[in-house]
């Protein structure tokens, strides 16, 4: 991968968090987790450095089908691909436990850890990745608004809470 790609999960890479069937060590479950397609591979590798990771972990990553260069991936993407924004509106009318509202919740939270968190919210990041339906995500929405809030981004959390809301 060259230093201004952008690597993002695979489907095999978004199963190995929600199952651990692999078993990876521990620091590139870690890296694993941090991929997500907005980082480029220049700031992962330092990043990476921080957390004291191996200077190959993205591609012992790549080399086991769970992350590839969003590149890659885009020209790989079928025409029914949604289209990017999408995912940030629930969908009415779904019902309270749907796939699709779990991943248009998952995305919201994650992506708002992301952007207004950072690696201050590297637990509870983990904690959304753990989840695997909307009722557990709505389980960490207490605890993602209260660091929003400490964060100081009060208007953000009552937005999410709000989207939350909407879609039960």
């Amino acid at each position: 991968m060259r230093d201004s790609d952008l690597p993002v999960k695979t489907n095999d890479g978004r199963d190995e968090i929600q199952h651990r069937s692999r078993k990876l060590p521990p620091v590139l479950r870690s890296i694993l987790l941090i991929v997500d397609g907005e980082r480029s591979v220049r700031h992962l590798r330092d990043l990476i450095a921080s957390l004291h990771g191996p200077a190959d972990a993205l591609e012992q990553l790549e080399s086991l089908g769970l992350i590839a260069s969003s590149a890659a991936v885009a020209a790989t993407v079928s025409a029914h691909a949604p289209t990017p924004g999408v995912a940030f509106a629930l969908p009415t009318g779904a019902p309270v436990d749907s796939p699709q509202r779990y991943q248009a919740l998952y995305t919201l939270m994650s992506e708002t850890v992301r952007e207004h968190l950072g690696l201050r919210g590297y637990f509870l990041q983990l904690k959304i990745e753990r989840c695997s339906n909307s009722e557990e995500l709505g389980e960490v929405l207490p605890e993602l608004s209260a660091a929003l809030a400490k964060a100081r981004k009060d208007d953000i959390a009552a937005e999410i809470e709000a989207r939350f809301s909407a879609g039960t």
